[in-house]
């Protein structure tokens, strides 16, 4: 019994438990097979490091409270972030990575880098 190739349909040739007849073929194979996660997750880690190109940036400037508006004028994205710290006196940062966040009232954002996180990779 022939087997066929998985992607183009054409004979496979070799051993028995082989499902493509190239290295092409199973990329192709693959590479349709997951195109629908890879784009979303693709997308949603673009958003990921915009948000924390932006706070870097921020921060880096010296910048420890800037207006959420200038936050908005700089693309940033407040639904996506890495995680969320609740310090000991109950205020809560959002973080990109190790670049956090937390609203101080009037539209402010107190901003802060977290050095632990460098720690842990």
């Amino acid at each position: 019994m022939e087997k066929k190739c998985l992607d183009c349909g054409d004979i496979i040739r070799g051993r028995t438990d082989k499902k493509f007849c190239s290295d092409q073929c199973r990329n192709n194979y693959n590479n349709r097979l997951n195109r629908d996660t890879n784009n979303f997750v693709r997308n949603v880690h673009g958003l990921l490091r915009k948000n924390r190109r932006i706070l870097a940036d921020l921060c880096n400037e010296g910048k420890v409270k800037v207006h959420k508006d200038a936050l908005f004028a700089l693309g940033y994205n407040f639904s996506f972030f890495t995680h969320i710290i609740e310090s000991s006196g109950g205020q809560k940062f959002h973080y990109c990575f190790e670049y956090g966040y937390r609203e101080v009232g009037d539209d402010f954002i107190e901003l802060k880098k977290n050095s632990q996180y460098l720690e842990y990779q």
